[in-house]
């Protein structure tokens, strides 16, 4: 079974964008097809992901945790007219907490629900 999840820092970003979580559905759908912009490498992939009237190239850009299978971690995102990319020091702090969260078992990541450090989406799709 497929699980999709948003952290807490990711959460608070995006309340600050258009970006929806049926997007981040639709983003996860087009990766598991293997349509990825970038594997930064670490368990990180980058993923460009349209905003209302802007499109994919002028949208959002986000990170996302992954083993490319069942789990999924959107865990950081910026805006294409924010800034261009992220840094070497950040892209590493990304890799080590992609490592955590694809090492927690199925109990812990239910525990991170509970708690509200994740929050889980795209539950009611079979894909």
């Amino acid at each position: 079974m497929k699980r999709v999840f948003k952290t807490r820092h990711f959460s608070r970003w995006m309340r600050k964008t258009e970006l929806t979580d049926s997007a981040l559905c639709n983003a996860v759908a087009e990766m598991a097809q293997g349509l990825i912009d970038a594997d930064l490498g670490g368990g990180v992939v980058k993923k460009r992901v349209g905003l209302a009237g802007r499109g994919k190239r002028g949208g959002a850009r986000t990170l996302v945790a992954t083993n490319k299978g069942n789990r999924w971690f959107f865990v950081f995102g910026f805006e294409k007219n924010d800034r261009a990319n992220i840094a070497d020091d950040e892209l590493e702090a990304l890799q080590d907490l992609a490592e955590q969260l694809l090492a927690r078992t199925v109990r812990q990541l239910d525990e991170a629900v509970k708690d509200s450090s994740l929050q889980e989406i795209c539950h009611d799709r079979k894909n």
